[in-house]
């Protein structure tokens, strides 16, 4: 902005000057006091406007006009799960959690290829998007302390089952005992359906699903009793 007024200020005085020379000689061709009054009318009304331009308000400064300042709104991410406190939930432009495909769904059989339990089948029982991982019965076992709440709630040492990345498990199929990956066709219904690319066998279909919603079933009722 001073730059701006540096270069600006000089302009004005030399056509001040300049108008000031401009009335001089004017004064001394003419005899008429009409033309003088008209000459200093014009420059009074040049300087007004010259000064003006250099009006001085919350968004200008020496006449350079400023764009309103706008803060960027920061949206909240939408988390709908508990996160630990050394996670961090990915998210798109518009906020909503950036999830990933996988490959295994809940109550699929699979084999782990990788890691501490490489070798052992178990069912899916839990899946997290976000990161990518599933909870498999029976694997990946964990011991974590619970801290007492009381006399009737002392501490206790628990065991869970912590999640594994799905990219260490792979579709089992229990009828031929092999490990397969996952391809996908159009049944005859019109649905979209996976299956098992070496046995052929189909995963996602009706009874599979009555299956995985019974066993839940069960599982909420032992929870409660």
């Amino acid at each position: 902005m001073c730059r701006r007024a540096v270069q600006i200020i000089p302009g004005l005085l030399r056509r001040v000057k300049t108008l000031e020379m401009e009335l001089a000689r004017r004064r001394r061709r003419s005899t008429k006091s009409v033309t003088v009054e008209a000459t200093m009318a014009a420059m009074a009304t040049t300087l007004h406007s010259s000064f003006t331009s250099l009006s001085l308000s919350s968004n200008s400064l020496l006449g350079y006009r400023f764009p309103p300042m706008v803060k960027p709104m920061q949206k909240p991410c939408l988390i709908q799960m508990r996160l630990q406190r050394w996670e961090r939930k990915k998210c798109k432009p518009n906020s909503l959690p950036l999830l990933h495909k996988m490959h295994v769904k809940i109550g699929d059989t699979v084999k782990v290829i990788a890691g501490r339990d490489k070798g052992k089948i178990g069912d899916i029982t839990k899946i997290f998007k976000h990161n990518s991982t599933v909870v498999v019965s029976e694997i990946n076992l964990k011991t974590k302390h619970v801290k007492g709440r009381g006399e009737d709630e002392p501490g206790q040492k628990i065991t869970i089952e912590a999640p594994i990345h799905s990219s260490n498990v792979m579709l089992y199929s229990k009828e031929q005992n092999v490990t397969s990956r996952v391809g996908h066709k159009m049944m005859e219904d019109g649905k979209r359906a996976r299956y098992l690319i070496k046995t052929g066998e189909i995963i996602d279909n009706a009874e599979n699903w009555k299956k995985v919603i019974k066993e839940r079933e069960k599982t909420e009722v032992a929870a409660a009793s």
